[in-house]
């Protein structure tokens, strides 16, 4: 008998009956409110003091509505309800009913994976061409070695184009992309194919066009604390941390998502949600099922990780600014933190995860940044060459592919996909896509897309490569269409196999280390330790783990073209070779060849 997934939301529309809703809407702004059903009536809601409204209506599922709100101190207004399930066309018009029982769940005994299984597959749904599209990729990423996809925020946002992080109705799929039912059948898919699902959420800001909260619901933002996206959310009060506990909820049970990946979490203030969410979440989901939560956090916030403190992970943007400076050579921006003995660096992280652990940034004009975290397992880090940030927020989104040797990139790559921390793959990348992917925005609003176009034009003013305006209006326009088409990458390579002989070689070489992975190091990375890690040279690194089942995993690096010497016994370099590219076997005396990766695991006696 199918079994009902369904999280009761404490606001919004919910079906009560067949062809009755019960709405409620926080609008402490308010005088009065009303919700008007198209086709149907208009209600008026009771309101009490502590500014909730309600009522029940007349209403079944697909029903369009809106609230009318009547601020205080302003014009009454139309608006789209804040917990809108659904929206009929863009957010800035009616939102819809929705049955959250609708959809039949085929694979409904699917508990997920643990989380040292995990191998990251960062995608755009909307490139892909929407949710119904997305399902013909699902089989070749498992044949890869993929063994989750983490879809970049689905959170309606004005317009059809965008990267989902300017979502402004955090509880509705974007519309252009698909329906909650065709989303939910992708995810139910991925799970026929051992595949989880995560998805990246943002609870740190809203986006600029269709976020009318501050019509009604002034007190949701803070006057006294501003961020790079303007008034900041209000944590302090409780009915917007229910807000955002109830959206992690939602789309960890009436969607079946696997997990979370939370943005930018650094902005979120007092930080002490993050501690609330995390138990609210443990103490909601059956405790069969292995849901995973991922942050993102400039803190480097070590505290917050670890299997017993609730986060599985956080973005190791570390790793990934030190292997780029590697590979490179660049030092603007934040890489220049990372700019001074990189092979170090990179040994620190790999012993410890973070690199910056409470020392001073040159960036942050000497500020100090991170936390202690060399007592976390390397699990609680998720590493990776390139995503979205990364390769976007680049003025031409340049992918390594087109900035770095590929014999270099291959050593990277092998690097982070045999280390103990969590991989990720940004799409294509496991092919060697040579693509932009750029930064686009479709926002209807002329006079926002322009303040778009000139402010990320502005980004780069201080940036010696476009110190001349003339190279500065070169930087593609977010809002034109050309922009997104020019990110659309085709996955032929993936789905087909490919007669390019560069790309079929990345294939071969992703699938194989992946298989590698599977093969020799995932079922062996519970409780693994460091036993320490070194430079060897200027581009080079030596490092060794003490795997869970007592095995010594060490992976020797050379991402630079000259050799290094190295030797075998001092860096106990010893065991059998499961990777070696180029396929030779060290001497106890001789080097590590330029654009070199060797993995050695030594059993357990």
């Amino acid at each position: 008998m199918t079994r009902r997934h369904r999280h009761r939301l404490p606001f919004g529309a919910e079906l009560v009956a067949p062809q009755r809703t019960r709405f409620r809407l926080w609008a402490p702004s308010c005088a009065a409110v009303s919700v008007v059903i198209e086709d149907g009536d208009e209600i008026a809601m009771s309101g009490r003091d502590d500014g909730w409204f309600d009522c029940e209506g007349e209403a079944g599922a697909g029903a369009a509505y809106r609230y009318r709100v009547v601020p205080r101190d302003g014009e009454p207004m139309l608006v789209p309800d804040p917990a809108s399930r659904g929206q009929q066309d863009d957010v800035h018009g009616p939102s819809l009913v929705v049955d959250p029982e609708s959809y039949r769940w085929e694979h409904e005994d699917w508990k997920g994976r643990a989380w040292c299984e995990t191998v990251i597959y960062e995608l755009h749904i909307g490139l892909v061409g929407g949710f119904v599209a997305a399902r013909r990729l699902l089989p070749a990423l498992a044949r890869l070695g993929i063994t989750a996809i983490e879809l970049m925020p689905i959170a309606d946002f004005a317009g059809t184009r965008n990267w989902g992080y300017d979502g402004v109705l955090p509880f509705a799929p974007e519309a252009s992309y698909g329906t909650p039912d065709e989303l939910k059948a992708l995810i139910d898919a991925a799970h026929g194919h051992g595949l989880m699902v995560f998805l990246d959420v943002v609870y740190n800001h809203f986006g600029p066009d269709g976020n009318y909260l501050g019509v009604y619901a002034n007190d949701f933002f803070r006057d006294d604390l501003k961020t790079p996206w303007g008034r900041a959310i209000d944590f302090r009060r409780s009915e917007v941390r229910a807000f955002f506990c109830a959206n992690a909820l939602y789309w960890l049970r009436e969607y079946r998502f696997d997990g979370l990946r939370l943005d930018a979490t650094h902005s979120i203030v007092p930080q002490d949600w993050l501690e609330e969410l995390r138990g609210f979440v443990a103490e909601s989901i059956e405790p069969t099922r292995h849901v995973h939560l991922v942050i993102e956090h400039e803190g480097n916030a070590a505290h917050l990780l670890g299997p017993h403190r609730g986060y599985d992970a956080q973005w190791n943007d570390d790793g990934h600014h030190v292997l780029h400076v590697l590979l490179t050579d660049e030092s603007d921006g934040y890489y220049v933190d990372f700019a001074t003995a990189p092979a170090e660096k990179l040994a620190h992280c790999l012993a410890e995860g973070f690199i910056y652990q409470g020392q001073p940034s040159i960036f942050r004009r000497g500020e100090p940044r991170g936390e202690p975290s060399r007592d976390l397992p390397s699990t609680a880090f998720v590493l990776f060459l390139q995503n979205h940030d990364q390769i976007g927020n680049r003025a031409f989104g340049e992918r390594l592919t087109t900035l770095v040797d590929a014999a270099a990139l291959r050593a990277a790559s092998a690097l982070v996909l045999l280390s103990p921390q969590i991989p990720l793959l940004f799409m294509g990348e496991e092919w060697g896509e040579t693509a932009p992917f750029l930064y686009f925005t479709s926002y209807p609003d002329e006079a926002l897309a322009a303040a778009v176009r000139d402010g990320r034009r502005g980004e780069f003013a201080g940036s010696r490569a476009f110190a001349d305006e003339t190279q500065r209006d070169a930087i593609p326009d977010p809002n034109a269409q050309s922009t997104f088409d020019a990110s659309r990458i085709a996955f032929d390579a993936l789905l087909d196999g490919t007669t390019d002989p560069q790309r079929a070689a990345w294939l071969s070489h992703t699938r194989g280390l992946l298989a590698l992975r599977a093969e020799h190091i995932v079922r062996r990375l519970d409780g693994t330790r460091s036993l320490g890690s070194e430079a060897v040279g200027p581009g080079a690194v030596v490092a060794r783990w003490h795997m869970g089942d007592g095995a010594v995993l060490t992976i020797a690096s050379n991402l630079h073209a000259g050799p290094v010497a190295i030797s075998a016994s001092r860096f106990h370099i010893r065991g059998d070779a499961i990777y070696a590219s180029p396929a030779i076997a060290p001497a106890p005396d001789g080097c590590l060849p330029g654009h070199t990766t060797w993995a050695f695991l030594e059993s357990a006696t």
